[in-house]
């Protein structure tokens, strides 16, 4: 069965750093564009980042560009995100997504917040 587990969010200070981890299992990972998304409280889930199946391509929403940083490993069925100069608005729950249309899977998602 498809599964997508996101790890790695937590409490963290403005200005610090976390990485996030989404491991795949169930399909052929490597076939499959990844992004992450988000969604804060009282807001519409909002695309973070994207990578291409290879690896190959990545892409930015314009308030992360610079600071956040998607990676894949293929060999361990794996999506990163690194979170670099972490900012309050910042703040919500992270989602992976798997797509390969017209199949697409999400994560159950984890809480990143960032406060002092």
């Amino acid at each position: 069965q498809v599964q997508l587990v996101e790890s790695g969010g937590g409490l963290v200070q403005p200005g610090k750093s976390l990485r996030l981890s989404c491991a795949a299992s169930g399909f052929t990972f490597r076939t499959y564009a990844m992004s992450w998304h988000r969604q804060a409280p009282g807001k519409e889930r909002e695309l973070v980042a994207t990578i291409t199946s290879a690896g190959g391509s990545t892409n930015y929403a314009g308030s992360v560009k610079g600071r956040f940083t998607i990676s894949r490993d293929n060999a361990k069925n794996t999506v990163y995100l690194q979170m670099n100069s972490l900012k309050p608005e910042d703040t919500a729950v992270y989602y992976c997504k798997a797509s390969n249309l017209p199949r697409v899977y999400w994560g159950q998602g984890t809480q990143v917040t960032v406060s002092s």
